[in-house]
């Protein structure tokens, strides 16, 4: 049985939501499925979605894994996105902890070096 995940955060602006999911994300496949929503497809059948909500708007918590965590990092510099905190576990893996525009919590985590 084929399982699909969608992760969703609530925003308060829409336009405003996009535009910063996508500096942090870059170019990755994504859809409008109706006029208050945007996916974006992070890998098959992993997808993460800003919904209009500004009453429940920044209490998400969404934590995303990559390969290559450095290059994720720069790439999303780059594009004006940057964490607002890093942190490396005792096993070695890493955490870079962004902070979307309604304050929702997107964790972006990678292997160890």
């Amino acid at each position: 049985m084929t399982r699909d995940l969608f992760a969703g955060v609530a925003v308060s602006d829409l336009p405003r939501a996009i535009d910063w999911y996508e500096r942090l994300l870059g170019e990755v496949e994504s859809f409008d499925p109706n006029d208050a929503e945007r996916v974006w497809t992070l890998a098959e059948h992993a997808h993460l979605y800003a919904v209009l909500d500004p009453e429940r708007a920044g209490g998400a918590i969404v934590t995303l894994f990559v390969g290559g965590l450095d290059g994720f990092l720069a790439a999303a510099a780059w594009r004006g996105v940057t964490p607002q905190s890093q942190e490396t576990y005792d096993n070695g893996v890493r955490k870079a902890l962004f902070a979307d525009p309604d304050g929702n919590d997107v964790g972006v985590g990678g292997g160890p070096v």
